[in-house]
Order: C-alpha cells, then sequence, then structure tokens
C-alpha cells in the first residue's frame, strides 16, 4: 500500500512538472496585434482596446456597435485567397487568389521595443501576374502597442506617406501619364489636312544603375546609420529606412532624421531594393542592409553590407549574408 502511494506521488508530481514545462509563453505585441485584426474569435478586437478608450466607447454607446462590426468581420469571406500569417520574420500576413495569381504581401519594417511599449512598423505589397505593382507613394503604418494589466494594447496609430518626386519610377509614370495617346495624334492631325505625325514613341524602360552606383547608394545608408545610431543613443541603429528620411518639416527626430533622400528611403533606386533587418538589441547595436536586384533586372549580384560597414557580393543575398566576397 505504501509503495502505491509513493508511486502515485511520484506521478502527480512528474505531471506537475510536465505542466509547468508546457506553460504558454507570454504573447508578444506583435501576436496581440495579429489576434487583433487577424483573429476568427469575436472580442479580440476589443480586447486589445486600451481600457480608457472602451470607457469611452461604452460611455458613448459605440461600443456595441464597435463589438457588431468585430464580430462581421470574423466572418467575412476571403474571396478564395489563400490568407496566411506569420508570428516572426519580415513577413506579417500573405495573400495569393489561386485563380488570378495576384498576391498581397504585408510585411514588417521594424519591430522596435523600448520599455512597456513596442511599435510595429509594416508596409503594404502587391503584385500582379508575377510583378510587383509600384507606386509613387510609398505609406507605411505604425501601430505602437503598449502593456496594460500584462496585456498588449493598441495604444497609437501613425500613418507615413512618402512621395520621392526624384524617384524613377515616379517620373517613368509621369511620362506615361502625360504622353497624349499616338492615335490623338493621327487623328487630330488627318482632319487638319496636315501631314499625319508620326505616332509617339513609346519611352524605353528605366535601365538599372551600374554597380558603382548602387554601392554608392549603400554607403549612403550605412553613413546615416552611423549618424543616427550616434544622434539617438538610446535607439541605437535602425531597421526602417523611414527613419533615416530626409523629407519633412521642423527638427529631425528618431522617426525621421532627415540623413537620407526620400527616394533612397523608399527603398528602391536603380533597379534595386535597399532594405534594412536584424536589428537587435535595445538599443540596436547590429543590423544588416541587403541590396537585391528587382524582377526586370537580370543577371546582377546581391550587396549586403552590417554595422562593420563593409559591402559584400554574391549570387542572391543568402549567398551574399553567409560569406559574400568583399567589394573592392
Amino acid at each position: 500500500m505504501r509503495k502505491m502511494v509513493c508511486c502515485f506521488g511520484l506521478i502527480v508530481a512528474g505531471l506537475g512538472m510536465v505542466s509547468a514545462q508546457t506553460t504558454a509563453a507570454p504573447q508578444t505585441a506583435r501576436q496581440a496585434l495579429m489576434e487583433m485584426f487577424f483573429s476568427k474569435t469575436p472580442g479580440t478586437l476589443v480586447k486589445h482596446l486600451p481600457a480608457v478608450t472602451r470607457a469611452a466607447l461604452e460611455k458613448s454607446g459605440a461600443m456595441t456597435t464597435l463589438q457588431q462590426y468585430s464580430q462581421m468581420a470574423t466572418q467575412l469571406p476571403t474571396d478564395g485567397q489563400n490568407l496566411k500569417t506569420f508570428e516572426t520574420g519580415p513577413i506579417l500576413l500573405e495573400g495569393q487568389n489561386p485563380k488570378t495569381g495576384d498576391k498581397v504581401q504585408i510585411t514588417v519594417e521594424s519591430d522596435r521595443l523600448h520599455g512597456d511599449q513596442n511599435d510595429i512598423a509594416i508596409a503594404l505589397h502587391i503584385s500582379k501576374n508575377g510583378q510587383p505593382q509600384l507606386t509613387p507613394f510609398m505609406p507605411q503604418m505604425t501601430f505602437s502597442m503598449k502593456q496594460e494589466s500584462q496585456v498588449w494594447k493598441l495604444n497609437e496609430i501613425s500613418v507615413t506617406i512618402h512621395v520621392p518626386l526624384a524617384d524613377p519610377d515616379l517620373l517613368k509614370a509621369i511620362e506615361e501619364k502625360m504622353a497624349p495617346a499616338a492615335g490623338a495624334h493621327v487623328t487630330m492631325a488627318s482632319q487638319s489636312g496636315m501631314p499625319m505625325a508620326a505616332p509617339r514613341q513609346e519611352s524605353p524602360m528605366q535601365t538599372a544603375g551600374s554597380d558603382a552606383q548602387v554601392i554608392s547608394a549603400m554607403k549612403t545608408i550605412l553613413a546615416a546609420e552611423n549618424t543616427y545610431a550616434s544622434r539617438y543613443q538610446n535607439v541605437g541603429y535602425t531597421c526602417s529606412l523611414s527613419s533615416l528620411d530626409g523629407f519633412g518639416s521642423g527638427e529631425p527626430n528618431e522617426h525621421q532624421a532627415m540623413l537620407i533622400s526620400s527616394s533612397l528611403a523608399g527603398g528602391k533606386r536603380y533597379g534595386y531594393g535597399f532594405v534594412l533587418t536584424d536589428c537587435s538589441g535595445a538599443p540596436a547595436s547590429s543590423f544588416h542592409l541587403t541590396a537585391t536586384p528587382g524582377a526586370n533586372v537580370f543577371g546582377r549580384k546581391a550587396f549586403c553590407a552590417d554595422q562593420t560597414g563593409v559591402i559584400r557580393s554574391g549570387e542572391d543575398v543568402a549567398a551574399c549574408l553567409a560569406g559574400g566576397s568583399v567589394v573592392q
């Protein structure tokens, strides 16, 4: 009998240890944001609102409407799109329409924790027929999550729109939009009795810049990172190009340091895409900068660098980061 009691005690103790080991880890700010907007469980939107906001909504009578909207949102169809969410990594949400092949991505441009607040900056990317849809306006949203009673609550939403006036894609779009149709030239000329003008030729696709231009752009970003880390020592390096942006008015600040041009802060120059990642530490003491050739740039190398300032090249970004050749 005594042996049975001892065995039972050991089993209970073992189950207690297993339970302690399998206790769920605390929810991250990113997980809370995803639950708030993408969860199919009713009430998650309201759950992550600050207490004072909820109190104001209840007092005004708007809480009922918000709860009804939240419940409707969880039941909305996805129009056949395959939607996936990611709790870690550079992609927050990805969806693709299997019928058209159209693809949408919400990427995490930066995820910075400071104290009891976590700022998550996201950007929207759309592709059609395998080609990214470029836009001269580059909106970026920052969700500031703050802990309240050990629950991450949405404390603030910031929206930044960049208009890079010297960006090649914007200038090309302006040229195409402003150019009169060739058919209009022919009709007007034939009706006036004058010799018909030759149809307007389509402007050729802008060619990619040289390696030297891409490397020069990387050096500009690297220099800006060092200045930024020195100026905002509580933040360290930034993984958001928009934080280095030079577009704006007023005094420079950690969200708009005015260190690089808006066209470069947009992340696309010379046919390459520039991205800052892997900011680690608080303040951040390291980062990676990559330059990847765009879909219309063939046979070109990728470039990468980090806080040391050494620029390397490789067949692709992965090869570059793994040990690319130092650029002389």
